[in-house]
């Protein structure tokens, strides 16, 4: 991420204001939570200092739990420091601490609600304080402000990186130790050292272009347009929310990899230079795509089972003469002798019975309907395969979800040939045209198997403009109240309707 100022990013920070109005406000602020606590008396014994903080520390640490968002990983960090205090130590307030409370600041500007980084505990009033009258703070208020913000920057690098509705690393797996590529607590011990907190600890973000792209422009909405009172819609913010969280969700960015996003119906096929885009079909909303991550590991050609012409006609000709739904129910697809599909309709399935002999079927391993020239097949599938568009007119339609379930990918062959290159196995490439062009059926075994997450993402930034998609399974309402809540969404919606 390049270096960027705190004026940037944040352009309408809290400012500091006078002290005497601070040392007012303190009085009522959180710090009364622990107000029970008496003040430590201090001796100039410096170890006998330390083991009360540490005390203290390990005391505020029980005492505020319940309070916390990852309260594990919050002791896992103070025990590797012998339970000293991170940020606030009397008259010895650690560097990094304006550029956390600007963080904290601007956690909107990331996609994120600074509810759940203890929003009425830390504040900058309170670091004044701190700072200007250190004496009139206990050593257990001390302590309670240095372990909220712990938790409070832990908190934000898990929800950044892995997303807090996450149901694959969830936070209370995270909490036990349960990490995926990235340990929050770890990380913070090194940046208490780093002469860039600010952008070193917003790093951890997703680095897919698509999630750099919204974020970008997320900070834009949020410290630009509506600061400034421009006008933006309020649920286009919510659309860039929930889906920066989803793209948070999906493991780090690889190349080459396959890209599916469903809304769109779309798939990027990624590689180290270039990105090519095919159209694809996706499953109706009665049989929806499901939403998962695989590796691709070979490829089919011409996967269907030729059904022998005796079996053709005297038992899938009659069934589909007879009603209508047998071929789909029964996965079979009828073609002429040039190899091309034929609709499944009364009177072309007449028009076949007199000349059986000029066409053949075939059936599918599942899918409900033809698998085209090629399958690709992945290490889960979930029951989902992704495979060649055998009827290129549906693909050309503006809202492709239209299968059962399973993808249908456009250009399926120039896919097979960009699969074969990035292996390293272009020799076999005049081989797979062989195959198919001779209706011959063909495994390859890709040498490396290439990543495939299949999404499911309602905007995206294309050419710097915010496109939204129609949420056609409607998982966005779903996600939206997770992340705003029903009380947030209700002033948003007053909010829109109030505008003139």
């Amino acid at each position: 991420m390049e270096n960027t100022s705190k004026t940037e990013y944040c352009s309408k920070s809290h400012k500091i204001v006078f002290m005497i109005w601070l040392i007012c406000l303190l009085a009522h602020t959180s710090f009364n939570v622990l107000a029970q606590n008496p003040p430590i008396t201090f001796t100039k014994e410096g170890e006998r200092i330390n083991a009360a903080i540490s005390e203290q520390t390990k005391a505020q640490l029980l005492a505020c739990r319940s309070m916390l968002n990852y309260p594990k990983s919050v002791e896992r960090f103070y025990k590797s420091k012998g339970y000293s205090l991170a940020w606030v130590e009397k008259e010895n307030h650690n560097r990094q601490l304006a550029h956390a409370m600007m963080i904290l600041d601007c956690v909107s500007q990331f996609g994120l609600n600074r509810d759940d980084f203890h929003a009425s505990e830390l504040i900058y009033q309170q670091i004044s304080v701190l700072a200007e009258v250190p004496n009139m703070l206990s050593g257990g208020q001390r302590a309670i402000f240095d372990v909220m913000m712990t938790d409070a920057m832990i908190t934000f690098m898990n929800h950044l990186h892995y997303g807090k509705f996450n149901t694959v690393l969830t936070p209370s797996k995270i909490d036990d130790g349960g990490y995926g590529d990235f340990n929050a607590e770890a990380r913070l011990m090194q940046l208490m050292e780093s002469k860039d907190f600010y952008n070193e600890i917003a790093a951890v973000q997703p680095s897919s272009k698509e999630y750099d792209d919204l974020q970008r422009y997320m900070h834009l909405v949020r410290g630009q347009y509506l600061e400034d009172s421009y006008e933006f819609p309020e649920e286009h913010v919510r659309k860039m929310t929930i889906n920066m969280e989803r793209l948070r969700w999906l493991s780090a960015s690889q190349t080459p990899s396959l890209i599916i996003n469903i809304p769109a119906f779309t798939a990027k096929m990624k590689l180290s230079d270039t990105v090519y885009t095919f159209k694809i079909i996706v499953g109706k909303p009665s049989s929806p795509t499901p939403i998962f991550e695989s590796k691709l590991i070979s490829l089919t050609t011409v996967p269907d089972r030729r059904v022998a012409a005796k079996i053709f006609i005297s038992q899938v000709l009659p069934g589909a003469l007879k009603n209508l739904t047998y071929l789909d129910s029964n996965h079979y697809t009828i073609y002429d002798l040039k190899g091309r599909l034929i609709e499944n309709t009364a009177k072309k399935l007449v028009q076949i019975k007199a000349q059986p002999k000029g066409y053949y079927a075939r059936q599918s391993q599942a899918c409900g309907n033809a698998m085209g020239k090629l399958l690709f097949h992945s290490a889960d599938t979930s029951g989902i395969y992704l495979h060649d568009a055998p009827q290129s007119k549906l693909v050309g339609l503006s809202k492709r979800a239209l299968s059962t379930g399973c993808i249908q990918i456009d250009q399926a062959e120039k896919l097979a040939d960009l699969l074969l290159v990035t292996d390293g196995s272009s020799n076999k490439r005049p081989l797979l045209h062989a195959a198919i062009s001779n209706g011959k059926t063909m495994d390859f075994k890709l040498n490396t198997p290439v990543v495939m997450k299949i999404t499911y993402l309602t905007c995206e930034m294309i050419d710097s403009q915010l496109v939204i998609f129609k949420d056609i399974y409607s998982h966005d309402g779903a996600l939206e109240m997770a992340m705003y809540g029903f009380e947030r969404l209700l002033a948003s919606d007053k909010k829109i309707r109030s505008k003139p």
